[in-house]
Protein backbone atom coordinates (compact mmCIF):
# COMPACT_ATOMS: atom_id res chain seq x y z
CA UNK A 1 0.00 0.00 0.00
CA UNK A 2 1.46 3.48 -1.10
CA UNK A 3 1.25 6.75 0.47
CA UNK A 4 -1.09 8.34 -2.17
CA UNK A 5 -3.50 4.91 -1.19
CA UNK A 6 -2.96 5.92 2.66
CA UNK A 7 -3.63 9.57 1.92
CA UNK A 8 -7.05 8.93 -0.04
CA UNK A 9 -8.22 6.82 2.35
CA UNK A 10 -7.19 9.02 5.13
CA UNK A 11 -8.60 12.43 3.60
CA UNK A 12 -11.80 10.67 2.59
CA UNK A 13 -12.13 9.01 6.30
CA UNK A 14 -11.66 12.85 7.51
CA UNK A 15 -15.69 13.82 5.64
CA UNK A 16 -16.77 10.86 7.18
CA UNK A 17 -16.30 11.47 10.72
CA UNK A 18 -18.64 14.24 10.83
CA UNK A 19 -21.74 12.18 9.55
CA UNK A 20 -20.41 9.10 11.31
CA UNK A 21 -24.04 8.18 12.70
CA UNK A 22 -25.49 8.55 9.34
CA UNK A 23 -22.65 6.47 7.79
CA UNK A 24 -23.33 3.79 10.30
CA UNK A 25 -27.35 3.49 9.66
CA UNK A 26 -26.05 3.40 5.98
CA UNK A 27 -23.51 0.75 6.38
CA UNK A 28 -25.84 -1.69 8.03
CA UNK A 29 -29.12 -1.16 6.46
CA UNK A 30 -26.86 -1.74 3.25
CA UNK A 31 -25.47 -4.90 4.81
CA UNK A 32 -28.88 -6.01 6.12
CA UNK A 33 -29.88 -5.76 2.49
CA UNK A 34 -27.33 -7.53 1.30
CA UNK A 35 -27.41 -10.51 3.71
CA UNK A 36 -30.21 -10.56 6.00
CA UNK A 37 -28.71 -13.79 7.92
CA UNK A 38 -26.45 -11.41 9.15
CA UNK A 39 -29.10 -9.44 11.36
CA UNK A 40 -29.10 -12.16 14.33
CA UNK A 41 -25.24 -11.88 14.44
CA UNK A 42 -25.96 -7.99 16.31
CA UNK A 43 -27.74 -8.16 19.46
CA UNK A 44 -26.87 -5.03 20.91
CA UNK A 45 -27.86 -1.61 20.26
CA UNK A 46 -27.41 -0.40 16.63
CA UNK A 47 -26.71 3.09 17.41
CA UNK A 48 -23.81 1.80 19.83
CA UNK A 49 -22.33 -0.86 17.20
CA UNK A 50 -22.54 1.99 14.82
CA UNK A 51 -19.70 4.00 16.80
CA UNK A 52 -17.82 1.30 17.65
CA UNK A 53 -17.72 0.66 13.89
CA UNK A 54 -16.95 4.08 13.23
CA UNK A 55 -14.28 4.21 15.92
CA UNK A 56 -12.80 0.59 14.60
CA UNK A 57 -12.20 2.08 11.26
CA UNK A 58 -10.83 5.28 12.54
CA UNK A 59 -8.34 3.47 14.35
CA UNK A 60 -7.51 1.18 11.43
CA UNK A 61 -7.42 4.31 8.58
CA UNK A 62 -5.37 6.34 11.29
CA UNK A 63 -3.01 3.56 11.85
CA UNK A 64 -2.22 3.06 8.28
CA UNK A 65 1.32 5.04 8.22
CA UNK A 66 2.25 2.47 10.55
CA UNK A 67 0.66 -1.06 9.53
CA UNK A 68 3.15 -2.82 12.33
CA UNK A 69 1.78 -1.16 15.03
CA UNK A 70 -2.42 -2.23 14.13
CA UNK A 71 -1.39 -5.74 12.74
CA UNK A 72 -2.39 -7.41 16.17
CA UNK A 73 -5.39 -5.32 16.87
CA UNK A 74 -6.52 -6.26 13.54
CA UNK A 75 -5.38 -9.62 14.15
CA UNK A 76 -7.57 -9.26 17.40
CA UNK A 77 -10.44 -7.99 15.76
CA UNK A 78 -10.36 -10.62 13.51
CA UNK A 79 -9.98 -13.37 16.37
CA UNK A 80 -13.00 -11.74 18.27
CA UNK A 81 -15.21 -11.86 15.19
CA UNK A 82 -15.31 -15.47 15.65
CA UNK A 83 -16.87 -15.65 18.78
CA UNK A 84 -19.65 -13.76 17.28
CA UNK A 85 -20.57 -15.78 14.53
CA UNK A 86 -18.34 -14.53 11.68
CA UNK A 87 -16.79 -16.56 8.70
CA UNK A 88 -14.99 -16.03 5.99
CA UNK A 89 -17.77 -15.43 3.87
CA UNK A 90 -18.82 -12.15 5.14
CA UNK A 91 -16.15 -10.09 5.04
CA UNK A 92 -16.95 -9.82 1.18
CA UNK A 93 -20.27 -8.84 2.13
CA UNK A 94 -18.99 -6.22 4.42
CA UNK A 95 -16.45 -4.92 1.79
CA UNK A 96 -19.47 -3.93 -0.51
CA UNK A 97 -21.86 -2.45 2.06
CA UNK A 98 -18.41 -0.33 2.95
CA UNK A 99 -17.88 1.20 -0.31
CA UNK A 100 -21.75 1.37 -0.86
CA UNK A 101 -21.96 3.46 2.35
CA UNK A 102 -18.85 5.52 1.32
CA UNK A 103 -20.44 6.43 -1.91
CA UNK A 104 -24.01 6.99 -0.77
CA UNK A 105 -22.44 9.11 2.10
CA UNK A 106 -19.49 10.94 -0.03
CA UNK A 107 -21.15 11.51 -3.69
CA UNK A 108 -19.72 10.79 -6.70
CA UNK A 109 -17.63 13.80 -6.46
CA UNK A 110 -15.63 12.86 -3.42
CA UNK A 111 -16.02 9.36 -4.23
CA UNK A 112 -14.16 9.11 -7.40
CA UNK A 113 -13.03 5.51 -9.13
CA UNK A 114 -9.19 6.73 -7.45
CA UNK A 115 -10.74 6.54 -3.84
CA UNK A 116 -12.69 3.91 -4.45
CA UNK A 117 -9.68 1.85 -5.31
CA UNK A 118 -7.86 3.33 -2.27
CA UNK A 119 -10.85 2.21 -0.05
CA UNK A 120 -10.71 -1.62 -1.86
CA UNK A 121 -7.36 -2.31 -1.15
CA UNK A 122 -7.22 -1.02 2.29
CA UNK A 123 -10.26 -2.80 3.23
CA UNK A 124 -8.34 -6.32 1.48
CA UNK A 125 -5.42 -6.35 3.54
CA UNK A 126 -7.54 -5.56 6.42
CA UNK A 127 -9.69 -8.12 5.79
CA UNK A 128 -7.20 -10.81 4.80
CA UNK A 129 -5.38 -9.69 8.23
CA UNK A 130 -8.35 -10.49 10.15
CA UNK A 131 -9.33 -13.71 8.53
CA UNK A 132 -5.76 -14.97 8.42
CA UNK A 133 -5.94 -14.20 11.97
CA UNK A 134 -8.82 -16.56 12.34
CA UNK A 135 -6.91 -19.13 10.43
CA UNK A 136 -4.58 -19.06 13.73
CA UNK A 137 -7.42 -20.46 15.79
CA UNK A 138 -8.22 -23.32 13.50
CA UNK A 139 -5.26 -24.94 14.40
CA UNK A 140 -5.76 -24.98 18.41
CA UNK A 141 -7.96 -27.53 19.58
CA UNK A 142 -11.10 -26.65 21.70
CA UNK A 143 -10.35 -28.91 24.23
CA UNK A 144 -6.51 -28.58 24.67
CA UNK A 145 -6.41 -25.08 23.46
CA UNK A 146 -2.98 -26.39 22.61
CA UNK A 147 -1.80 -25.80 18.87
CA UNK A 148 -1.51 -28.90 16.59
CA UNK A 149 2.08 -29.56 16.43
CA UNK A 150 2.32 -30.11 20.29
CA UNK A 151 0.31 -32.92 20.03
CA UNK A 152 3.30 -34.52 18.51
Amino acid sequence: MDSKTIKLVQGTFEKVVPIADKAAEIFYDKLFDLDPSLKPLFKGDMKEQGKKLMTMIGTAVNGLNNLEAIVPAVQNLGRNHVGYGVKDSHYETVGTALIYTLETGLGKKSFTPDVKNAWVEVYTVLATTMKDATKELELVTPDTKKPWWKFW
